[in-house]
């Protein structure tokens, strides 16, 4: 079967039917087309931010426990639907089949945190100075949100956003990757079967929109739309983190990650090296929390340095389908030639350079990349979505924690080793300024029960699990005054 037939069948198995239109689809796999998409029109845009706002306010009158109803059943009909849609993910995104049915794991696992959210969508009681008088908080639906995703995670950062937003009492529109809008069609035509049969739901609620930069851009620039949830790189937040600020709109911004971790001469070292190597090698390199720099500790480098490059060496790369390969493809050739750019750069440092070489087959194939650095300058200070590691040496702990704090970007660190002192340290307020710091495992593989985001320059917001719901609503401070009097607050008197 060809991969076209085998989409062909996969949607038909998820019950969606996708019309051609003028946007090619290709999978990384081979680079073969496997279909096309109608783009969204100006007015087709606006006539769906009219259903997603009336949406809005008919969704945000229902009970809370009944909004999570709907979710519930829709992580149903994803367990249902697991493994069909998995495989479309790993198709249209080229991660390993595993990683794929990770990631409908990742949607079913938010879907049973915001059913429980939906019971405990809790305010506080607040002690009042004035007698007489109760001071409270509480959280209302905040209006139609925008979720912008990226191609490396099609689905699941989607789900975070949307169960979410969802059970918080939002309706919720959809901007998918113009790289992978066949799972975003796919997810919405599962949850359009869900909706059917939800008598509550108003029309409209949820909603996908195709499109490229332009169509984001003009869903972020709408006064109808209160939240925009972006992931993506650092530029494209940039720019719609300043439209929307321009009319004062709220965001959640999931940018870029330069991310690094810490093995020191007190670490377990094989688990390390299992630690390291899954966090720069899964997904290709191509996750927002992919290790892109190392910091290793003298005493142990010559050692582990040779056991990396010999473990990225013989990683299994190949066709993402077939179990037995742990790497898969790289998005497209650009992602390629993004990544010679950085190892060439690297080489006129004097890098010494494993690997980064082509696949001789159809798709963008490449090895694992380790480079060694002297100097932490050149490309290991920027983001490059591929699967490049740089290598360095530390002899004090302080110095490796300042270096990995010196790049713009603060999503993802680690650190390896025994040593409470050195672990508490990197957690302390002068440790790590990321926005999730780990010990002994690696930088990848959050789970949804944590906040997930970072500091600086990836953006600032927090999606999933802990309080990250709070984001997606609306606070109000109330004062109810029970006595026959009028105290003011601070002692202020106005007697007439």
């Amino acid at each position: 079967m060809s991969i076209r037939m085998d989409v062909d069948f996969v949607l038909g198995q998820l019950g969606c039917t996708v019309s051609s239109g003028d946007l090619p689809v290709h999978t990384p796999i081979d680079g073969s087309q496997i279909g096309s998409v109608k783009t969204a029109s100006p007015a087709e845009i606006d006539a769906a931010l009219n259903r997603a706002l009336n949406a809005f306010l008919a969704w945000r009158t229902l009970p809370a426990p009944r909004r999570g109803e709907l979710v519930r059943r829709f992580g149903n009909a994803l367990r249902d639907h697991k493994a069909d849609l998995a495989r479309l993910v790993t198709i249209e995104c080229g991660k390993p089949i595993s990683e794929g049915e990770g990631e409908v794991q990742e949607m079913i696992d938010i879907c049973d945190f915001a059913v429980g959210l939906s019971r405990q969508l809790h305010g506080l009681t607040i002690a009042s100075e004035r007698p007489g008088h109760r001071m409270m908080e509480q959280w209302h639906s905040l209006g139609p949100t925008l979720i912008i995703s990226a191609f490396n995670f099609p689905v699941a950062v989607w789900a975070w956003n949307a169960a979410l937003a969802l059970v918080c009492g939002n309706s919720i529109v959809w901007k998918p990757s113009e790289k992978t809008p066949l799972t975003a069609l796919a997810v919405q035509a599962l949850l359009d079967k869900v909706l059917a049969d939800f008598e509550d739901a108003p029309d409209g609620l949820s909603q996908v929109i195709i499109g490229a930069r332009d169509t984001g851009a003009a869903l972020v620039a709408d006064s109808r739309i209160k939240l925009i949830s972006a992931t993506g790189s650092t530029e494209m937040g940039r720019a719609a983190g300043q439209a929307a600020a321009a009319r004062f709109a709220r965001t959640i911004l999931e940018l870029g990650g330069n991310n690094a971790a810490i093995v020191s001469n007190k670490a377990d070292l094989d688990l390390a090296l299992r630690g390291v190597l899954f966090s720069a090698v899964g997904t290709s390199g191509q996750r927002c929390t992919s290790l892109r720099r190392l910091f290793v500790h003298d005493a142990v480098y010559d050692d582990f340095a040779a056991k990396l490059k010999a473990a990225a060496a013989s990683i299994p790369v190949g066709d993402p389908l077939d179990t037995a390969h742990l790497a898969g493809p790289l998005i497209d050739e650009n992602a390629f030639e993004r990544m010679q750019s950085a190892l060439a750069e690297a080489n006129e440092m004097g890098a010494r350079i494993y690997g980064g070489e082509r696949l001789d087959r159809p798709g963008v194939y490449a090895r694992p990349a380790i480079v060694e650095m002297e100097s932490h300058a050149g490309p290991a200070l920027r983001e490059t979505f591929a699967p490049i590691l740089y290598l360095f040496r530390y002899s004090e702990l302080n110095d490796a924690i300042a270096l990995q704090n010196s790049v713009g970007a603060g999503l993802s660190s680690s650190i390896f080793s025994l040593d409470m002192r050195e672990c508490e340290m990197f957690l302390s307020a002068s440790g790590s300024d990321c926005g999730i710091a780990n010990v002994n495992i690696g930088t990848s593989g959050a789970e949804i029960g944590g906040a997930f985001g970072g500091e600086k320059e990836t953006g600032g917001g927090r999606e999933s699990g802990s309080d990250a719901w709070k984001g997606y609503m609306r606070r109000a401070t109330n004062t109810i005054n029970y006595s026959n009097a009028l105290p003011l607050a601070q002692g202020v008197r106005f007697d007439v």
